[in-house]
């Protein structure tokens, strides 16, 4: 339902109506209320506009690769689907962890930039973050994977994917198995309609 104000229309009895309603003196023209309503009406359908479940947003065909499986097979799969990232899965699809390109990349020596918490994090005695090794995707994934449910209000996904400075989350169902992934592009698709 795709409504605007003007579809709202207020007469003035009806503005008397709500005025006497109130049972008060109100210190405010009809002119003024008319005014104020269109511009809540307006606020409302935005703030509706954004109230959407991951389960509403998420792409449910998720590309994802076992932990047993070779690198290359995730190194793979990300180019050829031009994505960053992967769910890693065990044989009964839980996710057990996630693959993105940086993972890769850190085989192949390329250093991983430490962040202010990394940093942080090492004044106060834990070590920095390793470079990885190991053939399969269970050794460079990063686990465990942060994680969504389909009811999740975008906005709060919206909040990790700032905080954790993280592109997806996988979606998953009660007993922990993927059903969906929800990206940052695809929030802000929604937000675009």
């Amino acid at each position: 339902m795709n409504n605007t104000p003007k579809d709202y229309e207020i007469s003035d009895e009806d503005l008397r109506a709500a005025l006497r309603e109130i049972k008060t003196y109100v210190d405010i023209t009809e002119e003024d209320l008319r005014k104020i309503y269109v511009i809540a009406l307006k606020h409302a359908k935005e703030r509706l506009a954004l109230r959407h479940s991951a389960s509403d947003v998420m792409t449910k065909d998720v590309i994802a690769v076992k932990g047993d499986a070779d690198f290359h097979e995730a190194a793979r799969l990300l180019s050829e689907n031009k994505i960053s990232g992967l769910p890693v899965v065990d044989e009964e699809n839980h996710v057990i962890g996630i693959i993105t390109e940086a993972d890769i990349l850190s085989l192949a020596g390329m250093k991983r930039g430490h962040t202010f918490k990394d940093i942080l994090r090492h004044v106060l005695g834990e070590p920095l973050p390793e470079r990885k090794t190991g053939n399969r995707v269970g050794d460079i994934m990063t686990s465990p994977a942060i994680i969504t449910k389909p009811d999740a209000d975008i906005r709060e996904v919206a909040r990790i994917l700032d905080e954790k400075r993280i592109k997806r989350l996988p979606v998953v169902d009660d007993e922990g198995k993927l059903i969906g992934i929800i990206s940052r592009a695809d929030i802000v698709r929604v937000i675009g309609k």
